[in-house]
């Protein structure tokens, strides 16, 4: 039974940084992906990023250049760096765990967060 406890989030003004954290149990990330999903107020669910076992990461082109996601040594732990935030970074944050490649291949699908639990809110201002 895997179990994801995340970290992080607040408030912060544009342009400042933010780390989110997202640790994992019952998990082996030879065989799954960690990543995060967001939902912003009246907007659809979207995959933000993704990190695999050997340490390859999707980005999504909103994102891409300014966040940067890390694993721990233990591979329990991703770390979202999330730089340069805007004002449009602001939404829920989720933590996901799936199976390697489905969050990628899947990305232009609907998601529902909530799936993914309650999510932690980023606010930029």
């Amino acid at each position: 039974h895997v179990q994801l406890v995340e970290s992080g989030g607040g408030s912060v003004q544009a342009g400042g940084s933010l780390r989110l954290s997202c640790t994992a149990s019952g998990l082996s990330l030879e065989e799954s992906d960690m990543g995060w999903f967001r939902q912003a107020e009246g907007r659809a669910c979207e995959l933000v990023s993704v990190i695999s076992g050997d340490g390859s990461a999707y980005y999504a082109d909103a994102v891409k250049g300014r966040f940067t996601i890390s694993l721990d040594d233990a591979k329990t732990t991703a770390y979202p760096e999330m730089n340069g935030l805007k004002p449009e970074d602001t939404a829920v944050y989720y933590c996901a765990a799936e199976q390697a490649g489905l969050m990628v291949a899947i990305r232009a699908l609907p998601v529902a967060c909530d799936y993914y639990g309650q999510g932690t809110q980023v606010t930029v201002s």
